[in-house]
């Protein structure tokens, strides 16, 4: 069975597509702290990202990076943090997220809402900055 990412992936399931190239896909989080959450994934489905080969964990990571300067361009931030928690989907993922606190990465806040016009802003805003 596939998980929802790669449905994702796959064009199954509609996403916000931030950047992809032919291993990694990142997509804006539709449940997010913050405006410019973003989730980073390998195409490959892999349930745990410590189980992803040393090779492609740091290609994920080096993807993750371009992309998290598209999201500090875009969205006012100090920083973009980075949080793997794994724990909800069965696929290797990291949470890109900007902040200007630690209270910004606490998941036991409220999930903001956007509206789809919001969240296709978003993406056109960091991606002008990729």
């Amino acid at each position: 069975m596939s998980s929802i990412f790669s449905k994702i992936v796959a064009g199954e399931i509609p996403s916000y597509k931030i950047a992809e190239d032919e291993k990694f896909y990142a997509f804006l989080d539709i449940n997010p702290l913050v405006e410019g959450h973003t989730l980073v994934i390998p195409k490959k489905e892999i349930d745990y990202i410590f189980d992803l080969e040393d090779a492609l964990l740091s290609e994920m990571m080096v993807f993750a990076k371009k992309v998290s300067k598209g999201i500090n361009a875009a969205i006012p931030c100090n920083r973009v943090g980075i949080v793997v928690l794994g724990l909800d989907v069965p696929h290797a993922h990291i949470h890109l997220i900007p902040i200007n606190s630690a209270d910004d990465i606490n998941f036991s806040r409220p999930k903001l809402k956007f509206t789809p016009e919001e969240f296709k802003s978003t993406v056109e805003k960091i991606q002008e900055n990729l």
